[in-house]
């Protein structure tokens, strides 16, 4: 037998669920936990919960796309690049908030600031509704972008704990689809809301009505979403067990409340997480016009405001359709680089319709117009390929948070890719979306490329060796530091 080698293991490392297990040593009902049926039970009580913070988020933020045709623009006498610098400050805010966000999601758990931000959000949402001019537009943005920027981050985080790696592919993607959804109900509701003609605007009452859904999802989820698979309370003490058992395999670990600074230079000086930045950055250029300036784009075709919005609702289909379909193909099949880049073929091909057709062709321009909405399913790839690679408590609240500011910079480059003085073709914000889409792929490519050569040359250094998995799987170790951790690409 290979010699077996062991790291040493600090006890300040050592992850919570851990420490659960070895209190519940003795569970004598294990054996008998069906974990299909334990999954499904997960699946009802937490997907919902993240389904809706996914769809309130990015409704919110759309609203303002949808706001623009209504009259927003008119009422609060924005000119020039007022509307833009609106929506890149939103974002300025999101990136900047993402640096407490590291170390508050190590503090606090998870849900309970996800539950207390999306209640904030929900109060700088309605607060729009008050705005007078741009100033007043502008600061309740930029509390929407602060509170927002734990929504990703939460998410990854919660979303990793209770599911293997295999399983997070299609959990993520459950949730995430709450983006297509949210494009679909936010034509519905824009639509709705031209249609009410009274002294207080239909955007004003739109956000407002929003803003107060948004508190109430917020104080549920603080109130019944758990923190970690230890405290739910709707899970038996065998579930529990069983449970923490099923996702040790991902060595990735689920909660420890101290901050590891080593982890945090391993991180920054991390060359897969790099990768990850790049690619997010490249997408989310074009989720930045699709949030944006979509309804802007059509109406400038001719379509009335109401028409805008509605004809904006096929976009939220393509993303919703693309995002499923990548979840249960990686689930399937795994190969997420290959997902990734079937995703952005079509984007490409929508941003080639955009830049290159004459505006007189509504039917292509429109086509072009959606498929770009395919490029939206790459996050979630890029999302889950964060957690998967990436182990260590500390390291994966930077990782998330990094993941997440990236995709607030692309979000940035995005709007103002649209300059007034381009209007109202905006040619070169439309190559924007078809450049940044092609190096996304090439960079997802690359990132595959990486992660093959980096599992062969662990394989060769521990041959001859008995992997020490059982201390391996809750050490807290990172994926540098544990040589039997392996990438999935």
């Amino acid at each position: 037998m290979g010699k077996c080698k062991r790291h040493s293991i600090s006890a300040n490392r050592t992850d919570e669920a851990a420490e659960y297990l070895e209190r519940h040593s003795d569970a004598t009902e294990i054996q008998d936990v069906d974990m299909g049926r334990l999954r499904r039970k997960i699946d009802a009580r937490m997907i919902p919960f993240m389904f809706s913070c996914y769809v309130l988020q990015f409704l919110d933020k759309v609203m303002l796309n949808y706001a623009a045709v209504m009259g927003l623009k008119e009422d609060l006498g924005l000119t020039g690049n007022d509307f833009s610098n609106t929506a890149t400050w939103f974002f300025i805010a999101y990136l900047i908030a993402e640096v407490p966000n590291v170390y508050l999601l190590q503090k606090v758990p998870a849900a309970k600031w996800l539950g207390i931000n999306v209640t904030l959000w929900g109060v700088a949402a309605a607060a729009s509704a008050g705005a007078r001019d741009y100033r007043g537009l502008l600061v309740a943005r930029i509390f929407l972008g602060i509170f927002e920027a734990t929504i990703g981050p939460s998410l990854m985080l919660l979303s990793s704990q209770c599911y293997t790696r295999s399983e997070q592919a299609l959990r993520f993607t459950f949730w995430y689809a709450g983006l297509g959804v949210a494009q679909i109900v936010g034509g519905v509701i824009s639509f709705a809301f031209q249609q009410v003609h009274h002294s207080f605007a239909g955007w004003r009452i739109m956000f407002l009505v929003l803003g107060c859904i948004t508190i109430a999802v917020g104080l549920l989820t603080m109130g019944w979403m758990p923190d970690t698979p230890m405290k739910a309370r709707w899970l038996s003490e065998s579930e529990k067990v069983a449970l923490l058992r099923h996702v040790s395999v991902n060595q990735t670990g689920v909660w420890r409340r101290a901050v590891d600074v080593k982890q945090i230079w391993e991180a920054v000086w991390d060359v897969q997480l790099w990768g990850l930045t790049v690619a997010t950055i490249c997408t989310s250029v074009s989720s930045g016009v699709v949030t944006t300036y979509s309804a802007t784009l059509i109406n400038g075709f001719g379509f009335t405001p109401p028409q805008a919005a509605l004809l904006n609702t096929p976009s939220g289909l393509v993303s919703i359709v693309f995002t499923l379909v990548v979840g249960v193909g990686i689930r399937r099949t795994s190969h997420r680089w290959a997902w990734f880049i079937c995703c952005t073929i079509p984007g490409i091909l929508g941003g080639a319709l955009l830049s290159f057709l004459p505006k007189q062709n509504t039917a292509g321009v429109l086509m072009g117009i959606y498929l770009v909405n395919a490029i939206v399913a790459t996050l979630p790839i890029l999302y889950q390929w964060t957690m998967a690679n990436c182990a260590g408590h500390t390291k994966r609240a930077v990782a998330s948070a990094l993941v997440a500011g990236s995709f607030s910079v692309g979000n940035i480059i995005g709007p103002q890719t649209f300059q007034a003085r381009d209007a109202p073709e905006y040619r070169p914000a439309k190559i924007a979306v078809l450049a940044t889409q092609a190096a996304a792929a090439m960079v997802a490519g690359g990132l595959s490329s990486y992660y093959v050569w980096e599992n062969r040359r662990r394989a060769k250094r521990v041959e001859g060796e008995e992997a020490v998995l059982d201390d391996a799987k809750w050490a807290g170790w990172t994926d540098k530091e544990n040589r039997w951790f392996r990438y999935v690409y």
